[in-house]
């Protein structure tokens, strides 16, 4: 799962990349910050799993420590696919046979219903909201649930699929089939990042 970081945090761990392992001070080097920065910041990042710490003892002395990033760590950098997924929604429909294009999208709808709706199995609609919301927030999602008026609304901080949805609204309508099909309920969408809104709306119709 890859988790939202703040830039300079993100940068933090290619600097840590390219060194391979470091000590607080290599860190304090290579990033140009405070020794009290780079505390800060391993702690943000081991309580995330992205960093590990080894003990090194030698002779007598006092044992100092070495940080490197861990598989996850790994994977957060490298779990980046936007220029792919571009590349694969162009190609999607550069495809004559309209039905042929349309068997593809619907399976490519049917597995994301298939992924974000496996615990979505609440009796109310704020249940099913909910749930839609955690399963979306596990999987990097920066959204949250919105249940103080009668009816829940699933706001999404920022579009996961920015520069898909700026070439094309198509994402943003296939997003909105796929969350009406896990919640069982037809949705407006009634602000979009795309369209200039500081994020995306999903109310019940």
């Amino acid at each position: 799962m890859k988790v939202s970081l703040e830039h300079d945090d993100e940068q933090f761990l290619l600097s840590l990349e390219r060194l391979g392992e470091g000590t607080v001070q290599d860190l304090c080097e290579a990033a140009g910050v405070t020794a009290t920065a780079v505390r800060q910041r391993l702690g943000r990042l081991q309580s995330l799993g992205l960093i590990g710490r080894q003990t090194i003892r030698t002779g007598r002395g006092r044992p100092h420590h070495t940080y490197q990033i861990t598989e996850q760590g790994r994977r957060q950098l490298g779990d980046n696919y936007s220029e792919l997924a571009r590349l694969l929604w162009s190609e999607l429909h550069t495809i004559d046979e309209l039905d042929v294009r349309q068997r593809v999208t619907g399976r490519i709808r049917d597995a994301m219903v298939r992924q974000y709706g496996a615990n979505v199995n609440g009796v109310t609609l704020s249940d099913r909201f909910t749930q839609l919301g955690t399963a979306l927030a596990s999987r990097g999602f920066s959204v949250e649930v919105d249940s103080h008026e009668m009816l829940p609304i699933l706001r999404e901080n920022h579009c996961p699929y920015h520069d898909l949805a700026q070439q094309d609204s198509g994402i943003c309508e296939l997003e909105q089939q796929v969350f009406e099909q896990v919640l069982g309920v037809p949705l407006t969408l009634a602000s979009c990042c795309r369209d200039g809104g500081h994020c995306c709306e999903f109310h019940p119709a």
